[in-house]
């Protein structure tokens, strides 16, 4: 068994645990920028399992179907990133991903899911150049879109991809759902009652969307260690420090800024993508 098939069986079974620990440390923390306890550490697991226990709600049987494709394509599309494929091939199944979430949430009747579905596409429209000019930069950086080979190199390619990484930071913040870019539904249970694309997912359907972001935000982290990893040990400590680093500034963005409205998140996106991603590629381009 070669190492790419470990560390998949690795991702499908460690990832929720890793994902649901993260959410557990995001709320503690949250609670001490806010002057409050906060709940348990493995309040995330909790909730899961509660809702897996109450009786099946769904609002339409359809729902349960499109979450399901949902969480198997998030799934593959981690398995194939740390199994070391093609990081554009990744991406696209992402986005596929992404699109089912959008059925989801809009095959119901309900105007508060159908909005939300809408600016989740919003959303997708706001990161995705920067999704691909990151997968651009990879192939002219290490000149190969395979994970393995650009992670087996000698070198860390942030030092090539700066402006790539800044960028890809910056819509952490909207993958992740959280303020200022948490448009189509809000991170925290507690931040509203009507909680937009979720709205009518009942129970185990909203237990399943809950695991699925959980596999989508470890694999967004892996990517951040792709910047940083090499043919080195060393590197795997840097990545993961750097990676802890990266969430923290995402819980401190989320717990100081206020919901910004669509047009103005499409807008910033654009803009700092173009001058830090669009300036790096075409640096890139020169020296390579």
């Amino acid at each position: 068994m070669n190492n790419g098939v470990i560390y998949a069986i690795l991702y499908i079974l460690l990832a929720p645990l890793i994902g649901g620990l993260l959410e557990g440390i995001d709320r503690k923390i949250s609670a001490r920028m806010q002057r409050r306890v906060g709940p348990p550490l493995l309040q995330p697991f909790y909730d899961v399992i509660k809702l897996f226990n109450k009786e099946t709600i769904s609002v339409d049987s359809a729902q349960t179907f499109l979450l399901l494709t949902y969480f198997v394509l998030m799934v593959v599309t981690g398995v194939m990133f740390f199994s070391g494929s093609d990081i554009l091939m990744c991406f696209f199944v992402l986005s596929t991903a992404a699109t089912f979430l959008y059925f989801a949430g809009v095959i119901t009747s309900s105007p508060y899911s159908s909005i939300g579905a809408q600016r989740e596409l919003i959303q997708m429209m706001a990161y995705e150049p920067a999704v691909l000019l990151t997968c651009v930069g990879f192939y002219l950086a290490a000149g190969s879109f395979n994970v393995r080979e650009i992670a087996g190199t000698d070198i860390s390619y942030i030092l090539f991809l700066p402006g790539f990484f800044i960028a890809f930071v910056f819509i952490l913040t909207i993958k992740m759902r959280k303020s200022p870019f948490d448009t189509s539904t809000p991170h925290h249970m507690h931040q509203e009652l009507v909680k937009g694309i979720t709205t009518e997912m009942g129970s185990k359907n909203l237990a399943l969307f809950q695991i699925t972001e959980w596999y989508e935000n470890v694999f967004l982290m892996g990517v951040i260690c792709l910047f940083i990893v090499n043919s080195s040990w060393i590197s795997l400590i840097v990545s993961v420090i750097v990676f802890l680093i990266v969430y923290f500034v995402e819980i401190l963005i989320d717990n100081t800024n206020a919901r910004m409205k669509w047009a103005d998140m499409l807008t910033i996106t654009w803009i700092v993508t173009f001058f830090s991603a669009g300036v790096n590629l075409v640096v890139l381009m020169v020296i390579r």
